[in-house]
């Protein structure tokens, strides 16, 4: 049978080192044995199901390429239709409507597949998120999750170009990092435990139902205000920056939100820009029907 020589090789280097390393390490080689076959398991498990569901005529890499889990196996064993540049290229059009919120968008500066640290790619990021530390968080948090979904072989992501005006010796580069550099102004560090932002996909009775609404959603205790503008969802911590205040009962005139507290205004679709201070925004994606919002450290941390 075509299985049985890597089968049977793969049941003599368990053994091996059962012998050589101890039962212990035994032990955890089988679990990782059984975790990988379970893993392709439900890959062409799903993969079969797709085809067999998919409407006359589909097209079958398109199925197929369509599902997450299937992408990412055809992408691991380099069977994936689309290239590299072509699935960084669709998770940055995804990020775009985001990226405006901030006033920003993002292109790309390069790729180094030879970089030491694995695939390395370089993106340029231009006038986003100014003066606002935690914003320029949330735009490197967001362009994380998205290429890592579609490109998941890219390694490292470096952006040029942030909020802070340039060093004398040109522009400053910041890498992409599941949480923000500890010397960051106003923005607390990570926590010890180094784990990176949770995201979380919302139920559709937690959305604002219509353009020109909010709502407070409750993710792991956390309160967050959804906003409803025409053309895009936003998040933002139910607080207020002025008074501590929560928001939701804030009125929504327009684009800007009213504290009901301190009278404090807020544009909402600019990162929730104020005249003395600025909401926390929250990385936020909309994709095939799905809203997702990442719970980044800094939730929480603020007054």
């Amino acid at each position: 049978m075509a299985g049985a020589e890597p089968g049977a090789r793969i049941g003599e280097l368990l053994d091996r080192l059962g012998r050589e390393a101890g039962p212990q390490a035994r032990e955890t080689a089988d679990e990782l044995v059984r975790s990988v076959v379970e893993f392709y398991g439900e890959g062409l498990a799903r993969a079969v199901r797709l085809l067999r569901t998919a409407p006359a005529g589909s097209d079958p890499l398109a199925v197929l390429t369509a599902d997450e889990l299937v992408g990412d196996l055809l992408i691991l064993h380099d069977l994936h239709p689309e290239d590299t540049m072509t699935r960084v290229g669709r998770a940055l059009d995804k990020v775009r409507p985001y990226l405006g919120s901030h006033a920003g968008d993002v292109e790309v500066a390069g790729l180094d597949v030879e970089a030491p640290e694995g695939p390395t790619l370089r993106l340029r990021l231009r006038g986003s998120c100014d003066g606002c530390p935690s914003s320029t968080q949330t735009v490197r948090w967001t362009i994380e999750e998205t290429v890592a979904r579609l490109a998941p072989e890219i390694a490292h992501i470096e952006v040029e170009g942030v909020a802070e005006a340039p060093a004398a010796g040109g522009q400053p580069l910041l890498q992409i990092l599941p949480h923000p550099p500890a010397d960051v102004p106003g923005v607390p560090p990570p926590a010890a435990d180094g784990e990176p932002p949770r995201w979380h996909t919302l139920a559709t009775p937690a959305l604002p139902a219509r353009d020109h609404a909010t709502r407070v959603a409750d993710v792991e205790g956390n309160a967050l205000l959804l906003v409803r503008l025409p053309g895009n969802l936003y998040a933002y911590r139910d607080r207020c920056p002025g008074c501590g205040a929560d928001l939701r009962t804030a009125p929504l005139d327009g684009e800007f939100l009213s504290c009901a507290g301190c009278a404090a205004r807020f544009d909402v679709r600019h990162a929730g820009r104020g005249e003395q201070a600025h909401l926390e925004p929250l990385p936020l994606l909309e994709e095939e029907g799905a809203v997702r919002v990442a719970l980044p450290e800094l939730l929480g941390a603020g007054p």
